[in-house]
């Protein structure tokens, strides 16, 4: 029999599609003032690897990947994504996103995403939102599954990645 043991504090990520840099600077501003600083933010990435959100946010969107200084515990990713939702909303025009808001995690063996969408690679957490293991560590670098999105198996997210593990890595 297994002993339950703590479970060891993770570091909070959250990626952004977005078309106006206002839009990001809102909704970070609106995630630090419940998370606090932030640690790391990626160059802006052009979003091209799928039109899923061209009808609601139009063309020449951008992604952007942050990460917190302050690590959490894993079991917040479903409050955190029903905030993520409620920025979304807020920052919202006309019942239209102008920002998508992808939190997650990142421990020392994978990333995990949050979701309100359920499918047979992903797992009920509460609250209506569900995980999903996205990319998971091997060697000296993350990897994708048959599932990760296409964006997700791109060599510059994955460098990403990779990078604020190290963050991770320096704080545990």
């Amino acid at each position: 029999m297994g002993k339950v043991k703590r479970v060891k504090p993770v570091k909070l990520i959250a990626g952004f599609i977005f078309k106006n840099e206002a839009d990001l600077e809102k909704a970070q501003a609106a995630l630090t003032s419940k998370f606090g600083r932030i640690d790391f933010k990626s160059v802006i990435i052009p979003f091209d690897q799928t039109d899923y959100y061209k009808a609601e946010m139009g063309f020449g969107l951008k992604r952007v990947f942050i990460s917190f200084h302050k690590l959490i515990n894993p079991a917040c990713l479903p409050a955190i994504k029903k905030l993520a939702n409620d920025i979304e909303v807020k920052l919202s025009l006309k019942g239209n996103r102008r920002i998508n808001i992808d939190p997650g995690y990142l421990d020392l063996a994978k990333v995990v995403l949050a979701s309100t969408k359920d499918y047979c690679h992903r797992v009920y957490l509460d609250k209506g939102i569900f995980a999903e293991i996205t990319l998971f560590f091997r060697g000296n670098s993350f990897k994708p599954w048959e599932w990760t999105y296409p964006d997700y198996k791109k060599t510059e997210y994955i460098s990403v990645f990779n990078k604020i593990r190290e963050l991770y890595l320096s704080r545990i």
